[in-house]
């Protein structure tokens, strides 16, 4: 089985005649998705890559039965691109676009609490269940089919474990990259409950970094009953204080909050082992299956 995404989802990609929406929904089709339209205002009526376009979410989501989409439009417009796919008729909305501002964010989160459509990103590499269907921008050739589930903040770092984790024969139930900036849609514990969920993951691994509270909120949720065992992995052990490092989110405040040890301090006394390389939370994992 899988989270959020299947060989049946049905993708809409929101800015599609553009460069990098073009080359990715071009990728994702050979990958086996089934992306079945593309919305672009003004674009309505053109093909891109055997995929009809239309003027608007609503309409694509509608005509194509389309029940997801994925957002590669620039950062300036990209805040209102999520909004048309939340106020569409669809399930998941995957926004891959980085630099998008964070009072659009803000905005977008106060929506989120009134729509039942899922968001996924923004600044984020997506979401792949292997073998049936991946939305955005995650190199297939590194995932395989199994039993273990992962969710992480990192796009790179997502590709270095799960590229340990192959190599050991240890598939992949359901990869989701749920972004690195200050506000998100999708957090670890929304990840985390819904792996839970699913008969088919008996582990998850979660990787983490520096900044915010959404590791220790994690632990807290794991903690609180979690059956699944769950493996970590804290990166930003070395960064300094007030340093932005990579990621809009990935900023320690100098409180005490936010650090790698504080995280991998409340992840172990959830039970959870916190590997010092990817290499080792390949190990960890290894051991509990």
């Amino acid at each position: 089985m899988s989270v959020f995404v299947d060989e049946s989802t049905r993708v809409i990609v929101q800015g599609i005649t553009g460069g990098e929406g073009k080359f990715h929904t071009e990728q994702m089709i050979e990958y086996g998705t089934n992306v079945v339209a593309g919305a672009v205002p003004g674009r309505g009526g053109q093909e891109v890559a055997g995929v009809p376009v239309y003027d608007t979410v609503t309409e694509a989501a509608e005509e194509e039965d389309a029940d997801a989409s994925v957002v590669f439009v620039p950062p300036a417009f990209a805040g209102d691109a999520v909004f048309e796919g939340l106020d569409s008729p669809l399930d998941l909305v995957v926004a891959i676009t980085e630099g998008i501002p964070t009072q659009d964010m803000a905005r977008v989160n106060k929506r989120l609490s009134e729509v039942d459509t899922r968001l996924i990103g923004p600044n984020c590499p997506g979401i792949i269940t292997p073998g049936e269907a991946k939305l955005g921008i995650l190199p297939g050739n590194i995932f395989e089919s199994g039993n273990v589930g992962l969710v992480s903040r990192s796009g790179t770092l997502t590709y270095q474990v799960v590229s340990n984790l192959t190599d050991r024969g240890l598939g992949q139930t359901t990869a989701i990259g749920i972004g690195g900036d200050p506000i998100i849609g999708t957090d670890f514990v929304d990840a985390l409950a819904a792996f839970e969920e699913d008969p088919a993951t008996e582990a998850v691994v979660m990787c983490g970094e520096i900044g915010g509270e959404d590791e220790e909120q994690a632990a807290e949720f794991v903690a609180s009953g979690m059956e699944t065992p769950v493996v970590g992995f804290i990166a930003g052990r070395t960064a300094p204080p007030g340093k932005r490092m990579g990621h809009a989110g990935a900023i320690v405040s100098g409180s005490g909050t936010g650090t790698a040890e504080s995280k991998i301090e409340a992840l172990g006394e959830a039970g959870v082992p916190v590997g010092d390389t990817p290499e080792e939370v390949a190990d960890n994992v290894e051991e509990l299956l």
